[in-house]
């Protein structure tokens, strides 16, 4: 009877485990999906990425199989004595052989995708820059003689494969879409390299992954995967110049003097310090994919940059009254 009651209890127990068990691999595989999700992938090298992840999940799970398994049976079904030659033999065999044999044969694979990562790209390129706590982007279409400027939102088409650069103009950042590849750091005064080819159109989110600065958490990115007919088009259009419709939100711009820091081609305003504002409102986002494009949030942002993102380099337009951030806001959110 004293041995009853012990054993009961992980019997009891049991179901309530699977279900604690259950539970948890439901809640942690609803986060698996999303536009920031690197298990479901949206470009060839994202896909490769995913495969050798899946592939070392699966070794990794026979592994774990094994030697609780191997445990399991010498504790409880082989209670014999083991001589040194069968120990031996599973020391050799388990500890060594097996390790060798394994790592070998991923270190070889892993090793043979690894050229696909950094394959030629197919004619465009963009040129990315890191900025606290903002992107640059800089389009070079294949024979382009200057590029089409824009910032904090990367449009690429899908079916090729285009060619990126990553700078950085302060401290070290990351560049990272997980849907459609892998991570690069970005270095200043360095230039890194590496392609991405994206298989789908869609709206995927990017981020710094590299701590640089108060507002590290908040350097986000969108990236627009379109048709090559979409991609082209949206180019063309990119490289036109702004719509900046005259009235008072036109004169609010220059009379503040955001012409200083930013640039609206077509226009006196040739700034190069902060984000290109050409075509601010056809952008998915608004200060590095941090808040919507819409004139509400335009108004906050230039009222008080630092209470959206602290340590962001731009000044407060806190004198500004309510009806002219309004005003301002409504013709910056026109800028398509």
């Amino acid at each position: 009877m004293p041995q009853d009651g012990p054993q009961a209890g992980p019997r009891r127990a049991a179901p309530w485990c699977r279900l604690l068990g259950a539970f948890l691999a439901a809640a942690l595989l609803s986060a698996c999906d999303g536009p920031q999700s690197v298990l479901v992938p949206a470009g060839e090298d994202a896909s490769q990425i995913d495969r050798l992840f899946r592939v070392m999940l699966v070794g990794a799970i026979v592994l774990w199989l094994g030697m609780n398994g191997l445990f399991y049976f010498i504790t409880r079904r082989y209670t014999g004595a083991i001589s040194r030659r069968r120990a031996e033999a599973v020391i050799l065999g388990g500890g060594v052989a097996l390790p060798v044999v394994v790592i070998t044969a991923l270190l070889v694979w892993g090793l043979s995708i690894m050229p696909d990562q950094r394959a030629p790209g197919d004619g465009l390129r963009v040129r990315i820059v890191g900025e606290q706590f903002w992107w640059r982007v800089e389009y070079w279409p294949e024979g382009a003689e200057a590029p089409v400027v824009s910032a904090n939102e990367l449009r690429l088409p899908v079916g090729q494969r285009s060619e990126i650069l990553l700078d950085s103009a302060d401290v070290i950042h990351a560049f990272w879409i997980p849907a459609l590849g892998g991570k690069m750091d970005m270095i200043p005064g360095r230039t890194n390299r590496m392609t991405l080819a994206p298989t789908e159109a869609g709206t995927f989110r990017g981020a710094c992954t590299e701590f640089c600065g108060l507002s590290h958490a908040l350097m986000a990115l969108n990236a627009v995967t379109l048709e090559e007919p979409d991609f082209d088009a949206w180019l063309a259009a990119e490289a036109g110049p702004a719509r900046a419709a005259e009235g008072p939100g036109r004169d609010l711009f220059f009379r503040e003097g955001c012409g200083a820091c930013h640039a609206l081609r077509g226009t006196p305003a040739q700034g190069a310090v902060g984000p290109d504002l050409t075509h601010l409102g056809s952008r998915t986002s608004l200060a590095s994919g941090i808040l919507p494009m819409t004139a509400e949030a335009l108004a906050g942002w230039i009222r008080d940059p630092q209470a959206a993102k602290p340590g962001a380099e731009m000044p407060a337009y806190d004198h500004l009254t309510e009806d002219e951030l309004a005003t301002l806001a409504a013709w910056l959110e026109g800028l398509e």
